[in-house]
């Protein structure tokens, strides 16, 4: 096999949580350019005519939409059970979906540090679980979460989205030391400071967005499309030997 062909995913079926916008988005829709079907899953994500859903079938690919609340335990497993049946075999799980609440941690309430933690943490592993046994019983698959810096900082004002973060990064370890040896690859992907609706308050912030931009060495926010080439990557052939990773895809923030 060629080094072109391993990235290819023709043939496979990705599910990709959060992908109604921002990196999810993109995401799904390099999945779909490298070859896989979409299914799609996100809060408010329109059962037809969404742009994800557009940019998915403009390559050629099917889209399948779902709309789930991973904050709510019960519909979940409503959304695990109905897309299992509708779909027996799912290659890639990207879990991509999440929230983030900020108030400073001596006024953080525990409803805020409730949501973030049920969406971010309990919903990613019991996803990753039901679709994953499926993965282990074939003896192949791919899993990604989306990390971020802060599952390696504290951050400032986020103290449960920054404990779900580093969760996450141990999830993955756990689910790789089990899995590996079973043909499912699971690593995941930390993003850096990027241009979507989850820095908006701090980039409308002149004096954490100056400094933020002043760390990173490649001078620039990153924007969702940066995405593209990794998500591909971990998801195809030509990353069979990764394992428990967690790839930094951040401008250089981290080796500063």
């Amino acid at each position: 096999m060629s080094i072109l062909n391993k990235f290819s995913l023709e043939g496979k079926t990705a599910l990709v949580t959060g992908c109604k916008r921002g990196i999810g988005k993109a995401m799904a829709v390099a999945l779909a350019e490298a070859g896989a079907d979409i299914i799609g899953v996100s809060a408010s994500l329109e059962s037809e005519g969404s742009a994800v859903e557009a940019e998915v079938k403009a390559t050629g690919k099917n889209f399948k939409a779902y709309q789930c609340d991973f904050g709510d335990r019960k519909a979940l497993y409503g959304f695990i059970k109905a897309v299992k049946s509708d779909f027996p075999v799912i290659d890639i799980l990207v879990n991509n979906a999440g929230t983030i609440l900020r108030t400073p941690a001596a006024e953080h309430p525990d409803e805020m540090w409730d949501k973030v933690i049920e969406v971010n943490q309990n919903a990613q592993f019991i996803l990753t679980r039901e679709i994953g046994k499926e993965m282990v019983a074939r003896g192949s698959g791919k899993v990604v979460f989306t990390a971020s810096l802060l599952t390696f900082q504290g951050g400032i004002t986020v103290p449960g989205y920054a404990a779900s973060k580093g969760a996450i990064g141990q999830l993955t370890m756990a689910f790789a030391n089990e899995w590996a040896g079973s043909g499912v690859n699971v690593n995941a992907i930390a993003p850096g400071y990027i241009s979507t609706d989850n820095t908006e308050a701090l980039r409308n912030n002149p004096e954490r967005a100056n400094s933020i931009l002043a760390r990173i060495p490649a001078g620039r926010w990153g924007q969702p499309e940066d995405f593209a080439g990794p998500t591909v990557f971990l998801c195809s052939e030509a990353a069979s030997y990764m394992s428990g990773s967690i790839m930094l895809v951040d401008g250089g923030w981290m080796g500063r």
